[in-house]
């Protein structure tokens, strides 16, 4: 998609339930453009009255709208009209989601949009493809499980992608039959208001999608613990899906899926056949979306023997790097969300410094346009092991390098003590691949890839402080149900 003006994208406001954009007059906030880091419209944060609006709302339209007892083909049919929408929408999209996120309308259009179309496609189809089971009892009796939607799915989502990651847990949640009660980050809230408007128009019944804006101290605070809400999916930091968990508990035992933080490693053994491309995707494992990704692979592990030469071609991949707007077509390097974050992230590479890491390429703001928010892909090398550089998330384009010489090596080092998200391996060898994938401790592995594929057929998930359930796949589709146990006595 071509560049875009800004000033010609129409921002819709408020919040969305019962089919329609409603102003409910909540305190309002100013959103900054991560890309001039000037105000761009005006969000209102919804007070607890609101949000109990939206959840009584999805409450009610779950027990009468008739979708979670339609028959399931029923359900599928709107969702696959939806997905249509989607895509045709494109031109209207794209611009929304780029002018006030770090996602460049290159990518919003041509991944984004499509990707968002296609996860909806994907849940459909699972939509009649699940049931319950018998079970094998007495002969007397005829024992089965049977499912059925939960309810009203409490969802919150963050702003690094903001479509896909709604997506991610509005599409599974409508396929089993529930009704959503979408939060979006604060920082990134308008492009699921007109995601919410084709809902509507596909067919999906009033109050079945439900989208609060706030932040999560009050809005989401509230939305967790409101008593209709029956489970909730969460996208974001280890912190706030710990204080989640922590709301859900004193509120009802609600189930949670928790996609959280992470430090994944990216391990390159020297019998990689061709180290440009083992480059290429080092580099947009970290560069992508400027680092801004949980399963960011922001830790290079790499046999010594070629990690001089790995180094240089990646410090050219960075330098090719075109930093700029989000409505430019030409940006290859997206800003970072908020000066806050530019600043955190110049904090912890400063820290690193002072504990003894060099700088290899980087460590330096990278402004494009206006007062903006960039910083240049940094390498950092004679980084310790427990350093904090190697131990926090830091949410933006910095990998650290460390170095082995054998396979037990690397593995060490490709642990983690708290987070276990993701990692990559890049090696020829198939047995030692094989090892790596069956020790190191995280959710998701690659091998001589970085990222997820475009399927959804493989869940995504990680362990330890990197979260709790999965998102995509099957298993997030059969998390959005409860199943019954039934007994039938045959001689009553």
């Amino acid at each position: 998609m071509d560049s875009f003006d800004p000033a010609q994208v129409d921002i819709p406001t408020g919040h969305f339930i019962d089919g329609k954009l409603v102003e409910a007059g909540d305190t309002p906030l100013d959103v900054i453009c991560p890309s001039s880091g000037r105000p761009y419209a005006e969000l209102a944060l919804a007070s607890p009255d609101t949000v109990a609006r939206a959840a009584d709302g999805a409450w009610h339209a779950f027990r009468h709208s008739g979708w979670a007892t339609c028959a399931p083909r029923e359900r599928a049919r709107v969702l696959r009209r939806l997905a249509d929408l989607v895509e045709s929408d494109v031109r209207t999209l794209a611009p929304l989601e780029a002018i006030g996120s770090t996602r460049p309308v290159r990518e919003t259009a041509d991944w984004d949009v499509p990707y968002t179309a296609e996860c909806l496609r994907f849940y459909a189809e699972h939509a009649d493809k699940h049931g319950g089971e018998l079970a094998a009892t007495d002969p007397s009796h005829l024992g089965m499980t049977i499912t059925e939607p939960i309810g009203v799915v409490a969802a919150i989502a963050p702003w690094n992608f903001p479509l896909v990651m709604a997506i991610w847990k509005i599409a599974p949640a409508l396929a089993a039959g529930n009704a959503v009660v979408l939060k979006p980050s604060e920082l990134t809230p308008f492009s699921v208001l007109r995601l919410a408007e084709l809902a509507i128009q596909a067919g999906v019944p009033a109050n079945l999608l439900n989208v609060v804006q706030g932040d999560g101290r009050t809005t989401g605070d509230a939305l967790v613990r409101h008593p209709r809400v029956g489970k909730v999916t969460f996208t974001g930091s280890t912190r706030t899906g710990a204080a989640i968990m922590e709301a859900c508990a004193q509120s009802g035992t609600k189930p949670v899926t928790l996609e959280l933080g992470g430090k994944s490693p990216q391990v390159v053994f020297a019998d990689v056949p061709d180290l440009d491309a083992v480059a290429r995707r080092i580099a947009m494992g970290i560069t992508g979306n400027a680092g801004q990704v949980c399963n960011a692979g922001s830790r290079l592990v790499v046999e010594a023997s070629i990690a001089e030469a790995l180094l240089d071609k990646l410090r050219a991949i960075f330098a090719s790097l075109h930093p700029g707007a989000t409505w430019s077509a030409g940006t290859t390097l997206s800003p970072i969300i908020s000066e806050a974050q530019v600043q955190r992230i110049d904090a912890l590479v400063s820290r690193a410094r002072e504990a003894g890491a060099n700088v290899y390429c980087g460590a330096e703001r990278a402004n494009a346009y206006q007062d903006g928010a960039w910083y240049a892909p940094t390498l950092l090398t004679g980084v310790q092991p427990h350093a904090e550089i190697v131990r926090e998330e830091v949410f933006g384009p910095v990998l650290t390098v460390q170095t082995f010489t054998s396979e037990a090596e690397a593995l060490q080092l490709a642990q983690h003590d708290d987070y276990g998200l993701a990692a990559g391996v890049h090696t020829a060898n198939l047995g030692r691949a094989l090892r790596m994938v069956r020790g190191i401790d995280a959710g998701n592995i690659w091998v001589n890839r970085y990222g997820r594929s475009s399927d959804f057929v493989l869940p995504t998930g990680g362990f330890k402080r990197s979260g709790l359930g999965k998102d995509l796949g099957r298993q997030a589709f059969e998390a959005n149900l409860r199943s019954k146990a039934v007994l039938i006595d045959l001689n009553g």
